[in-house]
């Protein structure tokens, strides 16, 4: 659940605060590890053809004003390089230095999450130095937003027009039903894009980023990925070493848990998360009259959740889409004022106009996103096909505590159970001394990527550097606010400095204060997540 866009819409206000914004199909299965550097027996990619984005894009809205826009053909299949094509839309915001520092590719994430807006997100953000001396490029990956194709599967399946079936299974029946639910997902998927889901895993993902520096016609890039772009980054960087000048991987995927064990160690991660939520409205209890303790503002929220279950608002808004509003909280801690007072207005005030009012229905987008996801989880690596061990894993971690996610993860990532096309092996992570040195950075507290997976990815890296964001809970650390960490960022883009190697963490900075208690607001959309 990496990225709950969609299903998850609520999610991407996680990170609304964020200047940036933060875990098949039938058919022959494509090679699943990139390819070694070598003779391309791809053609070259001619070079691209910029022009004005419009003004009012199809996907974007008004968010590309200022870029300019391209796209570049890249084979479905890289196996035949002459065959089927597919296109990637790209956006640039060119360097305005006398001396360009190269490109630098962004991803947002997902996997699934859109990107060209992310161009003109970042020539904002950074220094003015630093945003001069660089092409910020951002780009939807093959299967996202303006590339095509794009990827829709059943939609019935996030949004049926009414709220959902509770997603903690009451019986036998009603998980056999929620099966059929994710099964026919799958189903759906594979009759709409048979021939495009073998090649839709990293590995391919990793073969157009490398088309893209070709096409830049850089003979190294730069780039900067979060969440699932840092593995992104970290299986290019392993694929191609030689061509990495600077890297920033903010929020970091484990590879060893690609992907059903890193999605088991989200739900023991968020259940610790949500606590220090329900921890902060307790300490905020004059307020929002929830409880005075984080066990009171629990039961408080059960209550809401059963009464939402007996009586969906508007019959759409029931316990499965609470859950999803507060998982937001979850990611990050923007909207914790104003889901703390929308919580508080129903179960204290029996108001649920709050409610109403920041809940939305996945978009066209979140629809995508969710697709792509699974496109991409189902295709890097074997999910269980048994769904018993599905099942008792739900279980044993539902007994042991873990409840506020672990059975809405269960059926976020259940379609890979029956996907039509088999995953993996994953690509390999790990790269030699050789590599330009990379800046990792990351919030000990994350609970979407929680922090052993930046340590693994340091060890697997032994140049890379680590910035640990000491006490940091959200999700995409860099330009949300924290001078530290946008400091270290900038000095490493701009100069290429870094803090010295040390055991542990490289450097640290402490993370900024939650914010303070208030009414509620509307919550803005996230540069960060489309949602994961």
């Amino acid at each position: 659940m990496l990225n709950h866009a969609g299903r998850r819409a609520a999610a991407a206000t996680a990170l609304a605060a964020a200047a940036l914004a933060g875990t098949a199909a039938p058919g022959a299965p494509a090679t699943a590890a990139p390819a070694r550097p070598g003779p391309d027996p791809a053609p070259r990619p001619a070079g691209l053809a910029w022009h004005a984005c419009p003004a009012k894009d199809a996907v974007e809205g008004g968010r590309l004003k200022g870029l300019q826009c391209a796209t570049l053909r890249v084979p479905l299949d890289y196996a035949r390089p002459h065959g089927e094509q597919i296109t990637l839309a790209l956006s640039r915001a060119r360097h305005t230095a006398k001396k360009s520092q190269g490109a630098v590719l962004l991803n947002r994430g997902g996997p699934g999450a859109h990107g060209r807006d992310l161009a003109g997100v970042f020539h904002a953000a950074m220094p003015k130095s630093v945003a001069a001396s660089y092409d910020w490029i951002g780009y939807d990956p093959r299967g996202v937003g303006a590339s095509r194709p794009a990827l829709v599967c059943d939609r019935s399946y996030q949004d049926p027009g009414r709220a959902r079936p509770d997603t903690v299974p009451e019986n036998a029946a009603a998980e056999r039903a929620w099966k059929q639910r994710a099964r026919a997902y799958a189903r759906d998927c594979a009759k709409r894009y048979g021939k495009v889901l073998p090649h839709m895993g990293t590995a391919d993902w990793v073969r157009d980023l490398e088309a893209i520096r070709r096409a830049l016609h850089q003979k190294k890039i730069n780039y900067f990925g979060y969440s699932y772009g840092t593995y992104l980054g970290a299986a290019y960087a392993s694929a191609h070493p030689g061509r990495v000048r600077r890297m920033v991987l903010d929020s970091v995927v484990k590879p060893s848990g690609v992907w059903y064990g890193d999605n088991l160690d989200q739900n023991v991660a968020f259940e610790k998360r949500i606590k220090a939520y329900f921890g902060w409205v307790a300490r905020h209890h004059a307020l929002y009259r929830l409880g005075k303790t984080g066990g009171e503002v629990a039961a408080a929220y059960a209550r809401t959740r059963a009464a939402l279950k007996a009586k969906p608002i508007d019959g759409k808004i029931g316990p499965d889409e609470l859950d999803d509003l507060f998982l937001a909280d979850g990611y990050g801690n923007y909207s914790w004022p104003s889901h703390a007072a929308a919580l508080s207005a129903y179960a204290v005030r029996h108001d649920a106009r709050p409610l109403r009012r920041i809940w939305q229905p996945p978009t066209w987008l979140d629809q995508n996103n969710y697709a792509v996801y699974n496109a991409v989880q189902c295709r890097d690596a074997a999910w269980p096909r048994d769904w018993n061990r599905w099942d008792a894993d739900s279980r044993r971690l539902y007994r042991e505590g873990y409840k506020f996610e672990t059975w809405s993860n269960t059926w976020y990532n259940a379609p890979c159970a029956f996907w039509g096309a088999p995953g993996g092996p994953p690509p390999r992570v790990g790269a030699g001394r050789s590599l330009a040195p990379m800046l990792l950075v990351q919030g000990t507290e994350d609970a979407a990527t929680p922090y052993p997976g930046a340590l693994e990815t340091h060890r697997l890296f032994p140049t890379s550097r680590l910035l640990a964001q000491v006490g940091g809970g959200n999700h995409g650390v860099s330009l949300s606010g924290d001078r530290c960490v946008d400091h270290a960022v900038a000095a490493y883009l701009g100069k290429g400095t870094l803090p010295a190697g040390r055991p542990g963490p490289d450097a640290t900075c402490r993370a900024p204060a939650p914010p303070g208690a208030g009414p509620a607001k509307k919550p803005g959309r996230s540069h960060h997540a489309a949602h994961r």
